[in-house]
């Protein structure tokens, strides 16, 4: 799992000749439309589904049709999630990047300092969250542009600058 990144999942089917909705969990999901295959994780394997077409609706959705599932077999991939492997995501510079990238990285608080090391992100209500760890003790911060100052890949730090009193919550 950690050489593939989340696309997007399967909402529903489409018709009767095997089709599915997917929605696309990405800011650019036109960049997607020429794809030949995604991966569904099965039991702990990572399978390929070959596309035999892909119609971008818009509203991050599209339909697909997978070669070798007809009719009803559509059925049972609904709530399938959809992954690429990382090595289609293009590379991002600057203050830009991908969340598994900057996993490890030093977190550092403009006002505070040091205040430990990014461990993961998480999702709550659509909002993405930064997980730091400092000596034990969790910090979540909104991983939000406004919040991030600088990244810098060769150190492995990341500046930020946090709403007052944030941290001290944790602290």
């Amino acid at each position: 799992m950690n050489d593939y990144f989340y696309l997007g999942v399967v909402t529903k089917t489409f018709g009767y000749k095997g089709q599915v909705v997917i929605y696309l969990d990405t800011d650019e999901p036109e960049k997607y439309k020429t794809l030949d295959a995604v991966f569904i994780k099965e039991e702990d394997e990572m399978l390929p589904y070959m596309i035999e077409d892909f119609i971008y609706k818009g509203a991050n959705q599209a339909i697909l049709k997978f070669a070798d599932v007809n009719g009803d077999e559509a059925k049972n991939l609904v709530r399938a999630e959809l992954y690429l492997p990382l090595s289609f995501l293009p590379p991002l510079t600057g203050n830009k990047f991908y969340f598994h990238e900057v996993i490890g990285f030093d977190v550092i608080d403009k006002e505070k300092g040091n205040i430990g090391k990014c461990v993961d992100f998480m999702e709550v209500s659509r909002q993405p969250i930064m997980q730091v760890n400092y000596n034990g003790t969790e910090i979540l911060i909104p991983a939000v542009d406004e919040i991030f100052e600088t990244v810098d890949r060769d150190n492995k730090t990341i500046t930020i600058s946090a709403p007052d009193g944030l941290i001290d919550i944790y602290l």
